[in-house]
């Protein structure tokens, strides 16, 4: 097993880092299951199946993981989506269809219940994004679905520089947000005009969203999330 990083828990338990293959996946599945009963709301999370997972180890994006005292902790995915997805992401940023092949995808996510706390989500995003900077082929955009307050999923994407352009439908009726970022470009936005938005005012930001505006960042006001949006 090569692992490419190492690091430390804050319970002075070492962790290391790897790539993941196919045979993999058992272990991989098993936590996503552990995860998935720990969600008060099951459709936070978008589970993805042997095959799927097994598609990106084929060659199809990049899967790395986390271990502690050899069992896995967490771990990340980036996805290269078909270009002739009818729901490709791409499409909801703006992109047109010869533009497709430029996009990367943000996959799923876990930490295991037992190992939250210790910043691995954030860890992983950096790392995988590493990662992608040593293969052969570049892209150009990312891009990464979040249902509206998931608050871990929405803090990491903001926190990566990543920012909302879209707000509908997507996996069979489940809201999300669109997320997306144009890779080697990490220059702050200089946004003429801000407002906010409650969290839970879905027709407001969606309106907003198809006025051009792009959601950058997240705050709680009074107890209430509220997604802070530019032009």
């Amino acid at each position: 097993m090569s692992y490419f990083f190492e690091g430390v828990l804050k319970n002075s338990i070492p962790y290391q880092v790897r790539r993941l293959s196919t045979s993999d996946i058992a272990q991989i599945l098993a936590m996503q299951d552990i995860v998935v009963q720990t969600l008060e709301n099951k459709d936070i999370l978008q589970p993805l199946s042997f095959e799927e997972f097994q598609f990106i180890t084929d060659g199809n994006g990049i899967l790395i993981g986390a271990f502690a005292d050899q069992k896995l902790i967490a771990f990340r995915a980036l996805l290269v989506p078909s270009v002739d997805a009818d729901d490709h992401l791409g499409l909801d940023i703006g992109l047109q269809k010869n533009e497709l092949q430029d996009v990367i995808y943000q996959e799923i996510s876990n930490v295991h219940p037992d190992y939250r706390g210790n910043r691995l989500q954030q860890q992983l995003a950096q790392l995988i994004m590493q990662e992608l900077s040593k293969e052969e082929q570049t892209y150009k955009y990312i891009c990464a679905t979040v249902m509206p307050f998931n608050i871990p999923s929405l803090k990491d994407k903001f926190s990566q520089g990543m920012m909302i352009t879209a707000l509908k439908e997507k996996y069979e009726g489940r809201l999300r947000y669109v997320f997306y970022k144009q890779l080697g470009k990490d220059v702050p936005c200089e946004w003429t005009e801000t407002t906010e938005l409650a969290m839970s005012d879905i027709k407001s930001q969606q309106i907003l969203l198809q006025k051009g505006w792009r959601g950058f960042k997240m705050d709680k006001r009074e107890g209430e999330y509220v997604v802070v949006y530019g032009k």
